[in-house]
């Protein structure tokens, strides 16, 4: 889930590196955690056993926590140094979306360590570090799904017409915790902190679920009415995926930990709804899979080059290859082992493509560099 997306005119850009600087450092680079987070925890959510994917698994989450931390610093010192670029980010309606990737990158490295990266640094201190991190992650996550929605309505006041899949990513961050928090429900006492826990999960679904159904139509009627995003942003399509995979993923996750959360009747109600919520949203999301892949063929075969955009290839494909992975489990059917583990090769190549542009243009310096005549932050490539 990626990148500045243009919100004017794009000025060109030379292919010879500026002078990098924090300054040109935004909120979509956490996109990159988390795409390379989810390698980790959808690569041991696979109901198939591929021997030594576990370990390599293992080591892509050490990476994400490497990146997690430089990422963090990055930001920081561009908060530190750059304040007058911050805030005008923070008011750009095609960059602030983006601050909703803090809080997935948060969620994402904390909810891997538990499920792969114990086998590194240990149960307990992957239990404290998912703690801290969904904490902090899921506060932040609640706030800009607020923050961000108020900002487009009383400052950004984007024109009709103009709906774009980034708009999802403040609110898809709830939907996030909602599937991460069963990681920490059997690790509370029984009783009232794992049913507590167990239904604030489910509030944040709700919230997720329906602010995405509001903007969803919205997205839609803007590539019907004013035809397909320009070519550097149609990677953004995938982004749609992001929550249709994420909340699979959370009643599939919600389901297993309930029977030890919640009442009988309730947690047989809620292992149901897993299978009858879950079935038809993936239904939707391979139908949107295909479009937004049709539409990159067609931005490639126009000329498309890498961006930052690339990394919405990654996330969003990784939560259904874990929501495939949850309806295999519930519902004992082949048809979804296979679907997470085609799912999942998508999302390694993806990852993989997307990884090595990124390195490259980070050693040129282009990514970190000052757009040529003043362009927009928002039109860099690479």
């Amino acid at each position: 889930m990626a990148i500045f997306p243009q919100t004017s005119t794009a000025f060109p850009y030379s292919g010879t590196a500026r002078r990098p600087a924090l300054r040109y450092v935004g909120p979509n680079w956490y996109a990159t955690v988390m795409g390379t987070s989810i390698v980790a925890s959808a690569g041991v959510a696979l109901p198939v056993h591929v021997p030594g994917l576990r370990a390599v698994c293992a080591l892509v989450w050490v990476l994400a926590a490497l990146m997690l931390a430089a990422v963090l610093t990055a930001r920081a010192g561009h908060w530190a140094s750059h304040r007058d670029q911050a805030r005008s980010h923070l008011l750009d309606p095609g960059v602030a979306p983006f601050y909703g990737c803090l809080s997935m990158a948060l969620l994402a490295v904390g909810g891997s360590g538990m499920v792969v990266g114990k086998d590194v640094i240990g149960h307990q201190a992957a239990l404290v570090l998912d703690v801290v991190l969904y904490t902090a992650g899921t506060l932040t996550g609640l706030f800009i799904a607020v923050a961000i929605p108020y900002l487009m309505m009383v400052r950004h006041r984007p024109a009709p017409g103009t709906a774009s899949p980034v708009w999802l990513l403040p609110v898809v961050a709830p939907m996030v915790s909602a599937a991460l928090g069963p990681l920490l429900v059997p690790e509370l006492p029984a009783g009232q902190w794992r049913e507590a826990l167990l239904l604030a999960c489910y509030a944040m679904f709700g919230l997720s679920l329906l602010a995405t159904l509001v903007m969803l139509p919205l997205i839609f009627s803007r590539l019907v009415h004013q035809g397909p995003l320009p070519l550097m942003l149609t990677p953004t399509l995938f982004l749609v995926l992001g929550p249709l995979g994420q909340s699979t993923t959370a009643v599939n996750a919600l389901a297993d930990v309930a029977p030890g959360a919640i009442q009988a009747p309730y947690a047989s109600a809620l292992s149901a709804f897993a299978v009858l919520y879950g079935v038809p949203v993936m239904g939707f999301a391979l139908m949107w899979l295909a479009l937004a892949g049709a539409m990159v063929v067609r931005a490639v075969r126009g000329g498309m080059t890498f961006g930052m955009t690339w990394w919405g290839f990654t996330f969003p494909v990784g939560t259904c290859v874990t929501g495939a992975a949850g309806l295999a489990r519930h519902t004992g059917l082949t048809a979804y082992t296979w679907l997470a583990v085609a799912l999942y090769v998508l999302l390694v190549t993806a990852w993989a493509v997307a990884g090595v542009r990124t390195v490259r243009g980070l050693l040129s310096g282009v990514l970190l560099a000052a757009p040529q005549g003043h362009a927009p932050v928002t039109a860099r490539t690479a």
